[in-house]
Parts: structure tokens; C-alpha cells; sequence
């Protein structure tokens, strides 16, 4: 075992101290593989050069580094010496950097053997062939120098110099990123056909989730040099706790090339809430300096106490952990045992049976399912539009009566199918949009024009008069949709349930509109459920998806689960 505890490094820099990790505390296994993730800078280098001693001063490193041989972090130069190679290897991200352009690829490979054992020259041409050969490399390029390989038959190189003393762990850095699709595949299989035969451990750091999800059995996810999640890796690509791990998983098309791209905003438009989920001083009032967590600005659910203190790692469920002070994506808004049924005349119509599902914070929930499975019921149940026979809806932690959540601020919105109906005629658009605020009595009389402007905005409206003044009833089909999500979205709603709303437009719209929502979402951080009939829709836009046939909830999963792997 290697056991990292409370792991910090400072680079010292002209420009002053840099934090390249910070407290990190792992458990390494002696049959484990373990991916890294985590954006650039986020420390996963550092951790691997750590690993092999070779952060040297002016530079610091703190903390403990625990082997069997005693603390890392207190070698002597003779013990790194025999740590490096022979119990722990590592293979540099840049072969064409790292090695020697003036001495050939056999001469290099066997370069740690004569360092370690003092082989002799007869020997260590052997060796070189051998270790080649192991790699899948013919034998005659033991002769050849660098640049006269391509880029995978380097990488090779480098992984056969990296397992010439049969090291017991081996440490790969981005061992892919510079391969094309069939070398990188052909390395990946290559490196698992060798670690079956000759039983070393891993750690393997790469930006590429598909590889980290083919290779290891546990990973972590560094942010700022911190470990904000740690899991088994099947579980962690299934149900991402934290927001950091939700959002990367989001950005990567290698995980999910039917998705529309979306990348982690630098910042989430919201107002930040306490300790209750109350809306309290915004973001640039507060003031961009604090201790507490790292990834505040940048999350759907951020409160001010996020500020106040780093969070530590803690165990969610077993195995998992969660840098968090919420303990992970919170479940926004669970709806328990819901059913509802409608008497007509003497037949009595059970729209929704016993139902139960759950949003979390930030994420797209696709409700799919055919007309008259009872997808509408369910959204106006959640909304709080329709009162359920049975059940209960817990919001934020509480539970839920009547229409409250929609007539509060940051609570629950509902857009409906068609906006023609949706929207008074009698109206203009700008009150409209203005409406649930005065209804209700929130923000004075600027911030509500504030509001007004920056939603019409938002949504690629006119904010100007003449456009403000115009009665909904002479809007288009797109234009009244969008006046009605920017209704919606005045109330800065931490749930927007989205019913059918692109079923009465044209494709060309259709596409636009939904474009805006989730760039919106995005920034702004709002939970979105998405009540479709279309399964196309669903599998381009959603996190997780709930199945209803005949008022019953039939399946539910992540999207590739249900739509791919079902």
C-alpha cells in the first residue's frame, strides 16, 4: 500500500508561490488501478512527480508520501535511487521531449537497467530487443533514434524504458493524448495485455475520460490541486456526485458524442443563498477572495457558507467520497408515492399511479413516454399547478404545499406546451414577463425592469420599446414561447419544468429554442425537467431519463443507460 496523507506542493515562481496540491490524502492498493482527472492545472502532474520524488527544492512538498520503505518525502538519494524503476515507474507524457534525440531508442530503453543492475553490454542488448518485443515493437528499432519513430512506437519506448526493472507500480501521464484513434487503441490494449501478464498496479492520468473509464478500477478528481470526488470508477461515470465531476463528464464528447458540448462556465449567474437556501448577497458583493471551496463560483448550487471553509472529503455511500459541503448534487426536488385520478361522469381515469422520482441540482431530467402516459399530470403535480390524491413533494428539503414554489423567488417554474394559451392576449409582452413579479410582489420597480430586460436579452429578444409594448397575440409561435420562458425565468427559478414546449414549432426553431434553454441552464445553474415525447430530444439533451407508459413509471437511468445500453 501507499498512502498519500495531507499531500501539499508549492512551486516557487518569479511571480511567487504557486499551490500545485493541496492536503490531498489517498490510499493506494498494491492490485489497483487508479485514474486521475481533472482540468489542466489541476495538479495531476504534480502528483505523479511527487510519487517518484522528483520535485525537488527550491520547490515544497509537505505532507506524507507512506511506503513500506518508510516516508517518501525523507528518502536518501540512494533510496530514490532504488524507489525509482524498480518499485515505481513512470512514463512521461511527451515522448519526443523526453527522449534522447542523439542516442538510439534500444540504448535508452535499457538505460535504467544499467543504472540499477550494471548488466553488461551483451546483456543489455538483449534486454533491448526483449523489452521491444514486449511492447510490440520490432526488434531492428532498437537501432533507430527518436525522430525517426512516429509518435505511438515513442510512447512505446517510453512504456517499455518504464518496465525494464518489472517496476510494481507504473505511472502513466496522458500516455494517449498525442496518438491518433487507432494508436491510442492499440496502446491501451497493449498496456492492459501486459499488466495481466506481468501484474503491476497503475495510476493512470489522463484528460480522456474513455480512457480512465476502460482502464482503472477507482478514480479521482483533482480541482485546484484538491481531491473533490473519489469513487469506483463504474460508479463514478454512472451518478457523479459533485458539481466539478457532473460538469466535466458534460464537457467530454468522448462519453457522449449524441450530446450537445457544454463546457463548466467560469462563472454561474445566480445569487448566492445560505445555510436555508434563501437568496442572499450576490456573488460580486460578496467579493471574489475567500478559504472556502474552490469550485463556488463556478456551482449550480453554491451557498455563502461554501465560502467559509474548504470542504474535506466525506463518505456519501460506501467507497464514495465527495469534497461538498452540501454532500454532493442535491436531490432539488423528490416527488414521493405522487398518483392522480380524474372522475369522468361515473368512470373514475387514473392519470398517475404511484409514482417517486427525484432532480438534482443542475441537471437536464428528460420525461419521456407517449401521449396520455401521463407526463403532463406528473409536471403539474411537481409544479404545484395540480394537486395530487397522493404523496408528498419535498423542495430544497422541505416539504411542498400547494402553488408556493411557484410564486416564490428561486423556486418553481412551469412553461407550457402552447404558448398562445399560455400567454393573455390582453397583454403586451412587457407585462407579461413582468406579471409574476408584481403578482407577487418581488423587487422594486428598477430591478423588475432589470429583470425584464436582461431575460428579453437572454432569450435573443428585443428589450426595446416597441417590441415591449406589441400585445403577445401578434408574437409568432417562437417569439410567444420565448416571452413565456422569459416569464419563467424573472423568477430566477431554481426549477424550470419545460412541458412540451417545442412540440408546436418548426424544426429550424425547435433547434434554436432548445439551444437557448440549455445555454441558459449553463450559466445560470437552473434545474431543468424536460417533458418530451421525443426520444431524439431526450438522448441529445438530457442527464438522466424517467419512462412513463399508462401512468406508471416503467424505467429510469442516466440517458446512455436507457437509450444506448437498454
Amino acid at each position: 500500500m501507499i498512502h498519500i496523507q495531507e499531500l501539499s506542493i508549492q512551486y516557487n515562481t518569479p511571480t511567487g508561490q504557486v499551490t500545485a496540491l493541496d492536503h490531498l490524502t489517498l490510499s493506494l492498493g498494491p492490485h489497483e488501478n487508479w485514474g486521475v482527472a481533472g482540468e489542466s492545472g489541476s495538479g495531476k502532474t504534480s502528483l505523479a512527480l511527487s510519487l517518484l520524488g522528483l520535485i525537488e527544492p527550491p520547490h515544497q512538498v509537505t505532507g506524507k508520501i507512506q511506503t513500506a520503505w518508510g516516508d517518501l518525502n525523507n528518502f536518501s538519494s540512494n533510496e530514490l535511487k532504488r524507489w525509482r524503476w524498480r518499485e515505481m515507474a513512470l512514463v512521461f507524457q511527451n515522448a519526443l521531449e523526453v527522449l534522447n534525440p542523439v542516442m538510439p531508442v534500444g540504448r535508452q530503453v535499457t538505460e535504467p537497467l544499467r543504472e540499477s543492475q550494471g548488466i553488461s553490454s551483451r546483456e543489455v542488448a538483449a534486454e533491448a530487443r526483449r523489452l521491444l518485443s514486449l511492447v510490440g515493437l520490432e526488434t531492428h528499432w532498437e537501432s533507430a533514434y527518436p525522430h525517426q519513430l512516429s509518435g505511438g512506437m515513442r510512447q512505446r519506448v517510453l512504456l517499455a524504458m518504464a518496465l525494464a526493472c518489472e517496476p510494481k507500480w507504473l505511472v502513466l501521464d496522458e500516455p494517449t493524448s498525442s496518438l491518433d484513434s487507432l494508436s491510442h487503441q492499440a496502446y491501451l490494449n497493449t498496456l492492459q495485455e501486459l499488466q495481466q501478464s506481468l501484474g503491476f498496479a497503475m495510476m493512470l492520468i489522463s484528460h480522456d475520460l474513455t480512457v480512465i473509464r476502460q482502464m482503472t478500477d477507482q478514480t479521482l478528481i483533482l480541482y485546484g490541486g484538491r481531491g473533490v470526488e473519489q469513487a469506483p470508477t463504474a460508479s463514478l461515470f454512472r451518478s457523479p456526485s459533485h458539481p466539478y465531476t457532473a460538469g466535466l463528464f458534460n464537457a467530454a464528447t468522448d462519453l457522449f458524442p449524441y450530446k450537445d458540448l457544454w463546457g463548466i462556465p467560469e462563472r454561474v449567474e445566480k445569487e448566492v443563498t445560505d445555510s436555508c437556501g434563501e437568496a442572499g448577497v450576490s456573488d460580486e458583493v460578496y467579493g471574489s477572495d475567500h478559504s472556502g471551496c474552490l469550485f463556488f463560483k463556478r456551482c449550480t448550487q453554491s451557498r455563502i457558507s461554501c465560502r467559509e471553509k474548504p470542504p474535506m472529503l466525506q463518505m456519501i455511500e460506501e467507497q464514495h467520497l465527495v469534497a461538498c459541503h452540501q454532500g454532493g448534487l442535491q436531490k432539488v426536488l423528490v416527488g414521493r408515492q405522487l398518483s392522480k385520478s380524474y372522475q369522468m361522469g361515473s368512470r373514475k381515469i387514473d392519470a398517475l399511479h404511484p409514482t417517486s422520482l427525484y432532480l438534482r441540482h443542475g441537471e437536464t431530467t428528460a420525461l419521456v413516454g407517449p401521449s396520455g402516459s401521463g407526463k403532463s399530470t406528473l409536471a403539474g403535480l411537481l409544479a404545484g399547478w395540480i394537486s395530487a390524491d397522493n404523496g408528498e413533494i419535498i423542495f430544497q428539503g422541505e416539504p411542498l404545499k400547494g402553488r408556493e414554489a411557484a410564486r416564490r423567488e428561486q423556486g418553481i417554474q412551469l412553461v407550457l406546451q402552447d404558448p398562445f394559451s399560455a400567454l393573455s392576449h390582453r397583454l403586451t409582452v412587457r407585462q407579461a414577463v413582468l406579471e409574476p413579479l408584481k403578482i407577487n410582489g418581488i423587487g422594486s420597480r428598477d430591478t423588475q425592469e432589470k429583470r425584464l430586460v436582461d431575460a428579453m436579452k437572454a432569450l435573443g429578444l428585443r428589450a426595446d420599446e416597441s417590441f415591449l409594448n406589441r400585445y403577445c397575440s401578434s408574437l409568432s409561435g417562437g417569439q410567444c414561447q420565448r416571452v413565456a420562458i422569459a416569464r419563467s425565468l424573472v423568477m430566477r427559478p431554481r426549477v424550470l419544468i419545460a412541458d412540451e414546449i417545442t412540440a408546436m414549432l418548426d424544426v429550424s426553431t425547435q433547434a434554436n429554442m432548445l439551444r437557448l434553454l440549455k445555454g441558459l441552464q449553463n450559466s445560470q445553474g437552473f434545474t431543468l425537467l424536460l417533458v418530451t415525447h421525443d426520444l431524439n430530444l431526450a438522448r441529445k439533451c438530457a442527464d438522466r431519463i424517467w419512462v412513463l407508459s399508462q401512468g406508471n413509471l416503467v424505467e429510469e437511468g442516466t440517458a446512455h443507460e436507457v437509450l444506448v445500453e437498454s
